[in-house]
């Protein structure tokens, strides 16, 4: 039987550079070895300086991150200020951990700046276990692959370009050699002026 993580395909890095982060995601959606589509969101918004990638069952993506936006607008107002990354980490792991027993089939990567413009790193297993100790995360089924791409480019306090640079090529690496990722990638660079996307060109095969 097929490991349901790998159902639906898929690979995301994070990556810590000089203040700023990234995060890429592929763009196939995937029923096993057939493509059933070429757009697949797996990156989202929860604020202005944090960005959450997802990789597991498609529904279970669109779900949890749904129900996490929501977690996140009621602290907005029961606080009255917006969520830090950090405690944002947290929120995300004892949200996976309340549904253990019927666990979301999912891997999480947060990405995010704090309000001292330091990145922030983070992602958990499907029941909430969080490490957010590493200056980069793969995840998905091209994780093995990704891992060793970045291993060779990724360097300290890289800056917002050379970051996006080392970040592009390792997706890029790591999913020309995966038959469950690709069809294109898109690559998210934070930084205290903002977010930025910019989408790069792969096999599409």
């Amino acid at each position: 039987m097929a490991n349901i993580f790998e159902y639906h395909g898929g690979s995301v890095i994070g990556m810590k550079g000089k203040n700023c982060v990234a995060i890429a995601m592929d763009r196939r959606l995937g029923s096993q070895y057939k493509t059933v589509g070429m757009n697949f969101q797996r990156i989202f918004k929860m604020t202005d300086r944090c960005l959450l990638g997802l990789i597991g069952l498609g529904g279970d993506v669109q779900s949890f991150s749904a129900f996490l936006k929501y977690r996140i607008n009621l602290y907005s107002l029961k606080e009255g200020r917006s969520i830090q990354p950090r405690t944002l980490g947290w929120l995300l792991a004892t949200s996976l951990y309340k549904k253990r027993f019927g666990p979301y089939f999912i891997e999480p990567v947060l990405a995010g700046l704090d309000e001292n413009n330091e990145p922030y790193l983070a992602t958990t297993d499907s029941i909430g276990t969080m490490t957010d100790k590493d200056d980069f995360f793969c995840i998905g089924t091209g994780s093995e692959l990704l891992l060793g791409a970045c291993e060779s480019f990724y360097k300290q306090d890289l800056e917002p370009d050379d970051l996006f640079e080392v970040v592009a090529q390792s997706m890029l690496s790591g999913t020309d050699r995966d038959a469950f990722s690709g069809w294109g990638a898109v690559v998210y660079i934070i930084t205290p002026e903002g977010i930025t996307a910019k989408t790069l060109k792969a096999r599409m095969d």
